[in-house]
Protein backbone atom coordinates (compact mmCIF):
# COMPACT_ATOMS: atom_id res chain seq x y z
CA UNK A 1 0.00 0.00 0.00
CA UNK A 2 1.00 3.62 -0.42
CA UNK A 3 3.97 5.00 1.47
CA UNK A 4 4.37 8.32 3.24
CA UNK A 5 4.61 10.20 -0.07
CA UNK A 6 1.18 9.11 -1.28
CA UNK A 7 -0.73 12.07 0.21
CA UNK A 8 -0.59 14.30 -2.86
CA UNK A 9 -0.94 11.52 -5.44
CA UNK A 10 -4.29 9.97 -4.52
CA UNK A 11 -5.51 10.26 -8.11
CA UNK A 12 -2.35 8.96 -9.83
CA UNK A 13 -3.31 5.29 -9.94
CA UNK A 14 -5.40 2.57 -8.38
CA UNK A 15 -2.63 1.79 -5.89
CA UNK A 16 -3.24 5.15 -4.16
CA UNK A 17 -7.00 5.44 -4.55
CA UNK A 18 -7.91 4.58 -0.97
CA UNK A 19 -4.68 5.53 0.74
CA UNK A 20 -5.08 6.47 4.41
CA UNK A 21 -2.71 6.47 7.37
CA UNK A 22 -2.90 3.67 9.94
CA UNK A 23 -4.23 6.14 12.52
CA UNK A 24 -7.01 7.25 10.17
CA UNK A 25 -7.88 3.66 9.33
CA UNK A 26 -8.13 2.62 12.97
CA UNK A 27 -10.17 5.74 13.86
CA UNK A 28 -12.49 4.97 10.97
CA UNK A 29 -12.83 1.33 12.09
CA UNK A 30 -13.55 2.40 15.68
CA UNK A 31 -16.20 4.83 14.47
CA UNK A 32 -17.80 2.10 12.32
CA UNK A 33 -17.82 -0.26 15.29
CA UNK A 34 -19.36 2.37 17.58
CA UNK A 35 -21.99 3.03 14.95
CA UNK A 36 -22.70 -0.68 14.64
CA UNK A 37 -22.97 -1.03 18.43
CA UNK A 38 -25.44 1.86 18.54
CA UNK A 39 -27.56 0.02 16.01
CA UNK A 40 -27.19 -3.40 17.60
CA UNK A 41 -27.81 -2.39 21.21
CA UNK A 42 -31.53 -1.63 20.71
CA UNK A 43 -31.88 -4.76 18.59
CA UNK A 44 -30.35 -6.81 21.39
CA UNK A 45 -32.72 -5.18 23.88
CA UNK A 46 -35.66 -5.95 21.65
CA UNK A 47 -34.56 -9.56 21.06
CA UNK A 48 -34.23 -10.04 24.81
CA UNK A 49 -37.73 -8.66 25.27
CA UNK A 50 -39.06 -11.01 22.59
CA UNK A 51 -37.55 -14.01 24.37
CA UNK A 52 -39.42 -13.19 27.57
CA UNK A 53 -42.50 -11.97 25.70
CA UNK A 54 -43.93 -15.48 25.74
CA UNK A 55 -44.29 -15.10 29.52
CA UNK A 56 -46.01 -11.70 29.28
CA UNK A 57 -49.77 -11.24 29.18
CA UNK A 58 -51.40 -9.91 26.00
CA UNK A 59 -51.07 -6.29 24.90
CA UNK A 60 -54.00 -4.68 23.03
CA UNK A 61 -53.14 -1.54 21.04
CA UNK A 62 -55.70 0.83 19.57
CA UNK A 63 -55.68 4.23 17.86
CA UNK A 64 -58.42 6.60 19.05
CA UNK A 65 -59.05 9.15 16.30
CA UNK A 66 -60.34 12.44 17.66
CA UNK A 67 -62.03 15.23 15.69
CA UNK A 68 -61.13 18.80 16.60
CA UNK A 69 -64.02 21.03 17.68
CA UNK A 70 -65.14 23.36 14.81
CA UNK A 71 -63.39 26.51 16.15
CA UNK A 72 -60.26 24.51 16.89
CA UNK A 73 -60.33 23.03 13.37
CA UNK A 74 -60.63 26.47 11.79
CA UNK A 75 -57.75 27.82 13.88
CA UNK A 76 -55.57 24.80 13.07
CA UNK A 77 -56.17 25.16 9.32
CA UNK A 78 -55.29 28.87 9.48
CA UNK A 79 -52.02 28.15 11.30
CA UNK A 80 -51.21 25.28 8.93
CA UNK A 81 -51.52 27.54 5.86
CA UNK A 82 -49.37 30.22 7.48
CA UNK A 83 -46.64 27.80 8.60
CA UNK A 84 -46.65 26.00 5.25
CA UNK A 85 -46.12 29.25 3.34
CA UNK A 86 -43.32 30.21 5.72
CA UNK A 87 -41.55 26.84 5.45
CA UNK A 88 -41.86 25.84 1.82
CA UNK A 89 -39.15 28.34 0.87
CA UNK A 90 -36.91 27.30 3.76
CA UNK A 91 -36.88 23.53 3.34
CA UNK A 92 -34.85 23.72 0.13
CA UNK A 93 -31.91 24.57 2.41
CA UNK A 94 -32.93 22.27 5.22
CA UNK A 95 -29.56 22.03 6.95
CA UNK A 96 -29.43 25.78 7.49
CA UNK A 97 -33.10 26.14 8.45
CA UNK A 98 -33.70 22.92 10.37
CA UNK A 99 -34.27 24.68 13.71
CA UNK A 100 -36.94 27.02 12.28
CA UNK A 101 -38.61 24.12 10.47
CA UNK A 102 -38.80 21.98 13.60
CA UNK A 103 -40.10 24.90 15.65
CA UNK A 104 -43.00 25.21 13.18
CA UNK A 105 -43.68 21.47 13.23
CA UNK A 106 -43.71 21.54 17.04
CA UNK A 107 -46.15 24.47 16.99
CA UNK A 108 -48.54 22.45 14.79
CA UNK A 109 -48.18 19.42 17.04
CA UNK A 110 -49.03 21.49 20.13
CA UNK A 111 -51.96 23.05 18.30
CA UNK A 112 -53.28 19.56 17.53
CA UNK A 113 -53.53 18.94 21.28
CA UNK A 114 -54.88 22.17 22.71
CA UNK A 115 -55.09 25.63 21.15
CA UNK A 116 -54.18 27.33 24.45
CA UNK A 117 -50.72 25.70 24.37
CA UNK A 118 -49.91 28.05 21.50
CA UNK A 119 -51.54 31.16 22.97
CA UNK A 120 -53.55 31.75 26.17
CA UNK A 121 -55.91 33.87 24.07
CA UNK A 122 -57.39 30.58 22.81
CA UNK A 123 -58.12 29.24 26.32
CA UNK A 124 -61.87 29.25 25.61
CA UNK A 125 -61.45 26.72 22.75
CA UNK A 126 -61.99 23.28 24.30
CA UNK A 127 -59.47 20.47 23.78
CA UNK A 128 -61.28 17.53 22.18
CA UNK A 129 -58.33 15.36 23.15
CA UNK A 130 -58.66 16.12 26.86
CA UNK A 131 -62.43 15.58 26.60
CA UNK A 132 -61.81 12.15 25.04
CA UNK A 133 -59.18 11.26 27.64
CA UNK A 134 -61.47 12.14 30.57
CA UNK A 135 -64.28 10.14 29.00
CA UNK A 136 -62.03 7.08 28.64
CA UNK A 137 -60.64 7.43 32.16
CA UNK A 138 -64.11 7.58 33.67
CA UNK A 139 -64.72 3.94 32.70
CA UNK A 140 -61.15 2.79 33.37
CA UNK A 141 -61.14 4.20 36.91
CA UNK A 142 -64.71 3.08 37.67
CA UNK A 143 -63.71 -0.50 36.82
CA UNK A 144 -60.77 -0.37 39.25
CA UNK A 145 -57.98 -0.15 36.66
CA UNK A 146 -54.96 2.16 36.83
CA UNK A 147 -53.52 4.14 33.92
CA UNK A 148 -50.23 5.67 32.79
CA UNK A 149 -50.67 8.80 30.66
CA UNK A 150 -47.75 10.00 28.54
CA UNK A 151 -47.15 13.20 26.58
CA UNK A 152 -43.99 14.92 25.31
CA UNK A 153 -45.47 18.28 26.25
CA UNK A 154 -45.36 19.00 29.98
CA UNK A 155 -47.64 21.99 29.39
CA UNK A 156 -50.31 19.61 28.07
CA UNK A 157 -49.78 17.18 30.97
CA UNK A 158 -50.34 20.16 33.29
CA UNK A 159 -53.68 20.85 31.61
CA UNK A 160 -54.60 17.18 31.92
CA UNK A 161 -53.77 17.38 35.66
CA UNK A 162 -56.05 20.42 36.04
CA UNK A 163 -58.91 18.54 34.35
CA UNK A 164 -58.34 15.48 36.55
CA UNK A 165 -58.41 17.69 39.66
CA UNK A 166 -61.68 19.25 38.52
CA UNK A 167 -63.13 15.76 38.01
CA UNK A 168 -61.91 14.52 41.40
CA UNK A 169 -59.57 11.90 39.88
CA UNK A 170 -56.49 11.40 42.08
CA UNK A 171 -53.19 11.25 40.23
CA UNK A 172 -49.42 11.44 40.48
CA UNK A 173 -47.27 13.57 38.17
CA UNK A 174 -43.70 13.13 36.90
CA UNK A 175 -41.69 15.22 34.46
CA UNK A 176 -38.03 16.15 34.01
CA UNK A 177 -38.24 18.91 36.63
CA UNK A 178 -39.82 16.74 39.35
CA UNK A 179 -37.57 17.06 42.42
CA UNK A 180 -38.47 14.02 44.53
CA UNK A 181 -38.80 11.59 41.67
CA UNK A 182 -38.38 8.42 43.76
CA UNK A 183 -41.06 9.60 46.23
CA UNK A 184 -43.56 10.24 43.44
CA UNK A 185 -42.95 6.80 41.92
CA UNK A 186 -43.22 5.16 45.35
CA UNK A 187 -46.52 6.97 46.01
CA UNK A 188 -47.97 5.56 42.80
CA UNK A 189 -46.63 2.02 43.13
CA UNK A 190 -47.59 1.57 46.79
CA UNK A 191 -50.62 3.87 46.81
CA UNK A 192 -53.93 3.70 45.01
CA UNK A 193 -54.10 6.87 42.86
CA UNK A 194 -55.60 5.52 39.63
CA UNK A 195 -53.69 7.78 37.23
CA UNK A 196 -49.99 8.60 36.69
CA UNK A 197 -49.16 11.52 34.35
CA UNK A 198 -45.64 11.15 32.97
CA UNK A 199 -43.62 13.16 30.45
CA UNK A 200 -42.29 10.86 27.74
CA UNK A 201 -38.71 12.00 28.29
CA UNK A 202 -38.79 11.67 32.10
CA UNK A 203 -40.55 8.33 32.32
CA UNK A 204 -39.69 6.40 29.19
CA UNK A 205 -36.85 4.43 30.80
CA UNK A 206 -36.08 2.51 33.94
CA UNK A 207 -39.47 2.63 35.66
CA UNK A 208 -41.34 -0.48 36.72
CA UNK A 209 -45.04 0.42 36.90
CA UNK A 210 -46.82 -2.90 36.50
CA UNK A 211 -49.53 -1.69 38.91
CA UNK A 212 -51.10 -0.01 35.85
CA UNK A 213 -52.74 -1.97 33.05
CA UNK A 214 -53.84 0.93 30.80
CA UNK A 215 -51.56 3.28 28.85
CA UNK A 216 -52.69 6.46 27.07
CA UNK A 217 -50.24 8.11 24.62
CA UNK A 218 -51.63 11.62 24.17
CA UNK A 219 -49.47 12.58 21.17
CA UNK A 220 -47.56 10.50 18.61
CA UNK A 221 -43.80 10.84 18.91
CA UNK A 222 -41.57 10.84 15.81
CA UNK A 223 -39.87 7.69 16.97
CA UNK A 224 -42.06 4.68 17.81
CA UNK A 225 -39.21 3.12 19.83
CA UNK A 226 -39.57 5.93 22.39
CA UNK A 227 -43.28 5.13 22.71
CA UNK A 228 -42.55 1.41 22.98
CA UNK A 229 -40.24 2.16 25.90
CA UNK A 230 -43.07 4.07 27.60
CA UNK A 231 -45.53 1.19 27.11
CA UNK A 232 -42.91 -1.20 28.51
CA UNK A 233 -43.11 0.57 31.89
CA UNK A 234 -46.13 -1.66 32.53
CA UNK A 235 -45.96 -4.37 29.84
CA UNK A 236 -42.97 -6.12 31.37
CA UNK A 237 -42.00 -9.04 33.59
CA UNK A 238 -44.18 -8.88 36.71
CA UNK A 239 -47.31 -7.82 34.81
CA UNK A 240 -50.12 -10.33 35.39
CA UNK A 241 -52.98 -8.65 33.49
CA UNK A 242 -53.39 -7.84 29.82
CA UNK A 243 -52.33 -4.28 28.99
CA UNK A 244 -54.49 -1.88 26.95
CA UNK A 245 -52.67 0.83 24.99
CA UNK A 246 -54.53 3.78 23.44
CA UNK A 247 -52.91 6.25 21.05
CA UNK A 248 -54.89 9.49 20.78
CA UNK A 249 -54.53 11.02 17.30
CA UNK A 250 -56.26 14.23 16.15
CA UNK A 251 -57.75 13.64 12.69
CA UNK A 252 -56.76 15.92 9.83
CA UNK A 253 -53.68 17.23 11.66
CA UNK A 254 -49.91 16.81 11.57
CA UNK A 255 -50.38 13.93 14.05
CA UNK A 256 -51.77 11.72 11.27
CA UNK A 257 -48.83 12.72 9.06
CA UNK A 258 -46.38 11.79 11.83
CA UNK A 259 -47.99 8.34 12.10
CA UNK A 260 -47.70 7.84 8.32
CA UNK A 261 -44.09 9.07 8.29
CA UNK A 262 -43.20 6.59 11.03
CA UNK A 263 -44.46 3.72 8.88
CA UNK A 264 -42.35 4.87 5.93
CA UNK A 265 -39.24 5.38 8.04
CA UNK A 266 -39.50 2.18 10.07
CA UNK A 267 -36.00 0.97 9.14
CA UNK A 268 -34.41 4.28 10.08
CA UNK A 269 -36.21 4.30 13.42
CA UNK A 270 -34.99 0.79 14.16
CA UNK A 271 -31.44 1.94 13.55
CA UNK A 272 -31.44 5.10 15.65
CA UNK A 273 -33.80 3.72 18.31
CA UNK A 274 -34.15 6.62 20.73
CA UNK A 275 -31.80 9.18 19.24
CA UNK A 276 -34.13 12.07 18.41
CA UNK A 277 -31.24 14.31 17.34
CA UNK A 278 -30.09 11.76 14.76
CA UNK A 279 -33.67 11.32 13.63
CA UNK A 280 -34.32 15.03 13.10
CA UNK A 281 -31.29 15.26 10.81
CA UNK A 282 -32.57 12.28 8.81
CA UNK A 283 -35.81 13.98 7.74
CA UNK A 284 -35.70 15.08 4.11
CA UNK A 285 -37.35 18.10 2.47
CA UNK A 286 -39.91 15.68 0.98
CA UNK A 287 -40.72 14.28 4.43
CA UNK A 288 -41.38 17.79 5.72
CA UNK A 289 -43.50 18.70 2.70
CA UNK A 290 -45.58 15.61 3.51
CA UNK A 291 -46.01 16.75 7.12
CA UNK A 292 -47.29 20.12 5.92
CA UNK A 293 -49.94 18.76 3.56
CA UNK A 294 -53.50 19.76 4.40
Amino acid sequence: SGGADSGGRAGSGPRFAGSVTDAEASAHAAERLARLRRRIRPLMMRRTKELVATELPAKQEQVLRIDLAPRHRKLYDTFLQKERQKLLGLIEDLDRNRFIVFRSLTLLRMLSLDASLVDDAYADIPSSKLDALLEQLEDVVAEGHRALIFSQFTSFLGKAATRLDASGVRHEYLDGSTLHRADVIERFTSGDAPVFLISLKAGGFGLNLTQADYVFLLDPWWNPATEAQAVDRTHRIGQTRSVNVYRLVATGTIEEKVMALRDRKAALFDAVMDDDAVFSTALTADDIRGLLEA
